[in-house]
């Protein structure tokens, strides 16, 4: 029976065992004669630490844990997914799929199983794409994973990139509801901003000032976008649940929703940047840790390279 609606069941995270502070990473490039500090990191971009992949670590190493923890909370085995879909910018191979790799260290098969790339938006594509087959009628119970191994399109000469982000693994497990658990969502892209943040050849560029300009104004509008859509106001929320890549973009967009830091989850100093992984682990550390409970209103955003942006707006 379809319920045309779906939920949130539960929601699993991991972050690689290597954590490095912004003091080992100023050590590291200093080897390089390139100069950085701490308080250089942190005034810029809150972030105090980040998690890097061991070596032959892959994104679906890092999806694996991620998705046990979400299939655990959800009280559900992994051969009652029907639906796989990782969001990632750094897939194991160029094919097949992540999304097919983590199918079978979950050792099921059978359901669809499939990777979405939209880089830092990436998990709200995902999430989106999920809760409509769900509503459709063509999956039951989908896993949403956003997962990345971004170190590897780092360049450690370049400090005002290598410094931002991490890598790590977030996931959801979405079932079927009579009543709405995403309210709304809404994606957007725009192609003419491509050049701000992308990897022309195998490392990441960033025009920062550009990105931080379009990232508050989409937040905003996309935010506002979702609410309408829903019949809900700005002051329904509970807990704001941005993309974590900068403190600063974080709070702008906060503070344009009239939301006080205390209602937005933030979780960028420990982690940095894990793009398409980092709404979804905030969301699960605030769930595990008390924050985010049921009954809440929750707000996820997203703005990535592309140029994209999503939300979704949940009663979770």
């Amino acid at each position: 029976m379809n319920l045309f609606h779906s939920r949130i069941l539960g929601t699993g995270s991991y972050l690689p065992e290597r954590r490095v502070s912004n003091a080992d990473l100023a050590e590291q490039l200093a080897r390089d004669g390139i100069e950085t500090s701490d308080a250089w990191i942190q005034e810029r971009t809150g972030i105090q630490a980040r998690h890097f992949a061991a070596p032959g670590q892959k994104s679906s190493d890092l999806a694996l844990p991620a998705a046990q923890a979400a299939l655990e909370a959800a009280g559900l085995d992994a051969g009652q997914i029907d639906l796989i879909v990782v969001a990632t910018t750094t897939p194991d191979l160029v094919f097949p799929s992540t999304a097919c790799l983590l199918q079978a260290k979950l050792g099921v098969h059978g359901g669809a199983a499939f990777d979405v790339q939209a880089v830092c938006s990436g998990f709200l594509y995902a999430l989106t794409v999920a809760d409509a087959m769900i509503r459709a009628g063509s999956a039951r119970h989908a896993l949403v994973v956003g997962a990345e191994v971004f170190s590897s399109l780092l360049d450690f000469r370049d400090r005002g990139t290598c410094v931002l982000f991490g890598d790590g693994a977030g996931a959801v497990v979405l079932g079927p509801s009579e009543h709405p658990g995403i309210l709304a969502t809404a994606l957007h892209a725009d192609g003419r901003q491509a050049g701000v943040l992308c990897v022309p050849d195998k490392t990441v560029l960033m025009d920062g000032q550009a990105v931080f300009k379009l990232a508050v104004g989409a937040l905003e509008k996309v935010a506002l976008e979702v609410l309408a859509k829903a019949g809900r106001e700005a002051s329904s929320i509970d807990w704001l649940i941005p993309h974590q890549a900068n403190l600063r973009i974080m709070r702008g967009t906060a503070k344009k929703l009239g939301l006080p830091d205390e209602r937005m989850v933030i979780t960028v100093h420990e982690h940095g940047n894990t793009s398409a992984a980092s709404v979804p682990l905030a969301l699960d550390i605030a769930v595990r840790d008390g924050r985010v409970h049921r009954g809440q209103t929750l707000l996820l955003e997203g703005v990535g390279g592309g140029f994209t942006w999503g939300a979704a707006l949940i009663d979770y």
